[in-house]
């Protein structure tokens, strides 16, 4: 299966919290879109890696995507070697993507940059022809997306773009809160966390409202990019 975009995330509910209006507008637009989490979050402070689990595969059903999968690397725990880089490139080949979206540059979580280092790296090394890599016993060739961008998240990095995801917040919220276990919940016994407050999710909404205040539309998201973006004219600007 081929398809146009890949979002990896370091933990179940990255994705969502970081580029899920994205995703669901080039849903809407007739793309093809898959998720890739990394490992299933088992550190998390709320919830188990069962329970995320289950919210993952809901959230992916309200955002409509094509495919999603967990390589259950180790959660707090992977790094940025030849053993997880192969597991990235063997991913990138199966499905092809001419874009990825992975995790922030920098953020609160160390997690968040290892995995953004991770998948980019990996994005590079698997359009090398000599790294050899088999799926159900078949050689797979070469591929490397045309594009890899990072969403935001904890911290307020300054995008180089955005996308205008006005009509498509309601959905984003509604794929966000399928993660019962790890969001605001007044009646909830277990332990607080950064991302548990009334604040936290609430920030989710205002910072949609902030970007596209500043591009003028509604509600935006933020990527930051690898290499500068290129237009055919200026009026594609518009």
């Amino acid at each position: 299966m081929k398809l146009d975009i890949l979002a990896f995330g370091a933990h179940p509910d990255d994705v969502e919290l970081g580029c899920s209006g994205t995703i669901l507008k080039e849903i809407s637009l007739g793309k093809t879109v898959g998720i890739i989490d990394l490992t299933r979050g088992e550190l998390g402070t709320r919830g188990s890696a069962e329970i995320r689990d289950q919210e993952a595969n809901a959230a992916a059903k309200i955002l409509g995507v094509s495919v999603r999968e967990n390589l259950e690397m180790r959660d707090g725990f992977f790094v940025n070697d030849e053993k997880h880089q192969l597991e990235i490139i063997k991913i990138i080949r199966k499905y092809r993507p001419d874009i990825v979206l992975c995790n922030a540059i920098d953020d609160r979580h160390i997690d968040h940059e290892k995995g953004s280092k991770l998948v980019s790296n990996a994005c590079f090394l698997s359009g090398l022809r000599k790294i050899e890599t088999e799926l159900d016993g078949e050689l797979q060739l070469a591929w490397r997306p045309k594009a890899v961008y990072h969403y935001i998240q904890w911290k307020n990095i300054e995008p180089d773009f955005v996308v205008d995801i006005t009509g498509f917040t309601a959905a984003k919220i509604e794929s966000i809160l399928a993660y019962g276990s790890q969001f605001y919940d007044k009646d909830s016994k277990e332990p607080e966390s950064p991302i548990t407050s009334k604040n936290f999710l609430e920030s989710v909404n205002y910072r949609s409202q902030d970007l596209g205040r500043l591009a003028g539309v509604d509600f935006a998201e933020g990527f930051t990019v690898e290499r500068y973006l290129a237009v055919n004219s200026l009026g594609d600007l518009l």
